[in-house]
């Protein structure tokens, strides 16, 4: 146990750095989730080595939890899901998260990791959103009453559906049918939420002395007569960041701030920790 201890502990220090990182500077680098590895699988492998306590399957199931990540940390960044940092920073909590020898009850905790990192990942980007859009209160309610009144015939289908949804659920005593009603109504509007928050408050106009890798250009760039720079996915490369450099010194361009997203890791992690380490009723069962 005094292993898993340790593991839990180091990663929440990394977590951590990895978090403050994210929230001061809006990017991860590459040494915490590389280092996180290295340290990690060395550690399971040396104690697999001079301990007699656990068999060489502690160290690989640090190598089963991180090809496991890898290809779901592959599978949310090409899916447009996370950005790079993100994913790597998943990978590196599958050589963690194999609390146990047994490759079963590590499944689990895989599976129960996901799960958690969805749900406090919508409450924590729902929450942040609301806080950008009271920082820009004037701007977002301009924005925002102009995509209803541009988007007025979703609206009105929506509400449609969902007032069909909630008179079937009570004709036939079906609650979910209600539930479904007003999930549908209230989609629509945090739809236009997200797009408002998204153009109003998550665009910014920085000098490109400012930029660093990774930067997600909001529009497409021309540079010169014949060159333009493509707003797309990957963000800014090193060598793009020069090109911008040398080409428009002292001149601002508009970049898509999105939000810090590795305090979700920290906070879903520590969720997990703690229901491992406490065996809650709600999860009784299901690691052991």
């Amino acid at each position: 146990m005094i292993e898993i201890i340790f593991l839990i502990a180091l990663t929440g220090i990394w977590l951590a750095i990895a978090s403050f990182q994210d929230l001061k500077k809006r990017e991860v680098m590459n040494w915490v989730s590389f280092s996180l590895v290295i340290f990690v699988l060395g550690f399971r492998f040396f104690y697999s080595l001079f301990s007699d306590s656990v068999s060489w399957n502690f160290f690989y199931q640090g190598l089963i939890g991180f090809a496991i990540f890898f290809v779901v940390g592959n599978l949310f960044y090409y899916g447009r899901v996370f950005a790079g940092g993100d994913a790597k920073l998943l990978m590196a909590l599958g050589v963690v998260l194999g609390m146990s020898e047994s490759f079963i009850v590590n499944l689990k905790i895989y599976v129960w990791f996901l799960i958690l990192f969805l749900f406090v990942g919508a409450a924590y980007g729902l929450v942040w959103s609301f806080v950008l859009a009271g920082r820009n209160w004037k701007k977002f309610v301009k924005d925002f009453k102009c995509g209803i009144r541009k988007h007025l015939w979703k609206g009105i289908l929506s509400l449609g559906f969902a007032l069909i949804f909630v008179i079937w659920g009570f004709i036939f005593g079906m609650n979910v049918l209600v539930y479904l009603g007003i999930l549908v109504f209230v989609f629509y509007y945090l739809i236009i939420f997200a797009k408002s928050v998204d153009e109003v408050c998550m665009i910014w106009k920085i000098k490109v002395e400012d930029l660093t890798i990774g930067d997600w250009l909001y529009k497409d760039v021309k540079i010169g007569k014949s060159k333009t720079l493509k707003a797309d996915w990957e963000g800014l490369s090193e060598e793009e960041i020069k090109m911008l450099r040398n080409k428009l010194k002292g001149k601002k361009i508009e970049v898509r701030q999105g939000i810090p997203y590795i305090p979700v890791f920290l906070i879903s992690y520590l969720i997990l920790v703690s229901i491992w380490l406490f065996r809650t009723e709600l999860m009784l069962g299901m690691f052991v």
